[in-house]
């Protein structure tokens, strides 16, 4: 059975679009992969995080991947930090990455732009990166587009190991999932709906409230003309609110403009967000129910000793071909 890896940053709001674009996915890959669906909270201390937040966050993380429909019994749900092997191996494959390649990633550029100060950790990200997936050997991983390179990146530490030590790591492949949109700001559809985003009206969160969302919804931008047609050139801000309606209804994109053929906007908008609530108000409930038991330490901890067994079987051989005595 071929191993899929996947990981989310608890470092802000998980949002509709990390759901439709990621974690439904993740529900579907379950049944036929052996998959790792990780909180990636060692990359989140590559820039300042609040103690107190990031160890709520994490936990927030976690429940909602339980949440969403992902099985304790079919993956692997567990903290990066507690699987001690993503680290020494991230050590390992940094000392095999040139800076030349670190320095062309795109998303270091970005964050580090304007900065006096950046830290070591944001510009070695990458390397820790292609630990985590190198780590299970992964054969498929599912990614954005703003992390395809930190994957090309993997391949290629992944090729080097291989040469220098023997064949033994897989390389991995880019999962792009057959039916799922890419869910964009609801201020600006030329940009994806992000929790890093400073304007909490551009996404709507998976723990937002009903009134929250239903207000986030009304004030979505649309433009002039009033049809509720889906045409991403020219109308892309309401074909990003007919493709969120579609993933959250199941209805084809043809079925939702059928449906307002002739409406206008506002009562778009209206069943828009009882859709998306539809899909949120029982994640939440279950959500509440994981949080407030042991139910979910006991899962994670589970999930931690597999995967520990499975990261050390890998580690041990690396150190032993790398030529570290065991």
């Amino acid at each position: 059975m071929k191993t899929v890896f996947s990981g989310i940053q608890p470092s802000g709001k998980l949002t509709l679009g990390n759901y439709i674009g990621a974690m439904k996915n993740f529900v579907k890959l379950q049944d036929e992969y052996h998959c790792h669906f990780v909180v990636v909270d060692l990359h989140a201390i590559t820039v300042a995080q609040d103690p107190a937040a990031l160890r709520e966050q994490s936990k927030d993380v976690a429940a909602l991947y339980l949440a969403a429909g992902i099985d304790p019994k079919k993956a692997n749900v567990f903290l990066q930090s507690h699987v001690p092997q993503h680290a020494e191996l991230g050590w390992m494959l940094t000392t095999l990455t040139a800076m030349g390649e670190l320095e062309r990633m795109t998303q270091f550029k970005d964050k580090s732009q304007g900065k006096e100060s950046v830290g070591a950790g944001l510009f070695v990200y990458p390397s820790l990166m292609a630990a985590d997936i190198l780590l299970y050997n992964a054969d498929l991983v599912p990614v954005g587009e703003d992390q395809k390179q930190h994957l090309e990146l993997t391949r290629d530490l992944a090729h080097r190991f291989n040469h220098r030590y023997g064949e033994f790591f897989t390389i991995p492949e880019v999962y792009t999932p057959k039916v799922g949109a890419r869910v964009m700001s609801l201020d600006d559809a030329s940009k994806k709906m992000s929790k890093s985003n400073p304007n909490p009206g551009s996404y709507i969160s998976l723990l937002d409230t009903p009134a929250e969302i239903r207000k986030k919804i009304s004030r979505a931008t649309t433009d002039s003309d009033s049809a509720v047609r889906f045409d991403p050139e020219n109308k892309p801000e309401v074909s990003n609110l007919m493709s969120i309606y579609s993933e959250c209804s199941g209805l084809s994109l043809q079925d939702v403009e059928k449906r307002f053929e002739g409406q206008m906007y506002g009562g778009f908008k209206k069943e828009l967000a009882e859709v998306v609530l539809s899909v949120i108000e029982p994640m939440q409930e279950r959500f509440r129910e994981i949080r407030e038991s042991d139910e979910l330490m006991n899962i994670l901890n589970a999930s931690a000793e597999r995967a520990r067994e499975e990261a050390s079987k890998t580690l041990d051989e690396v150190k032993k071909r790398m030529g570290f005595v065991l």
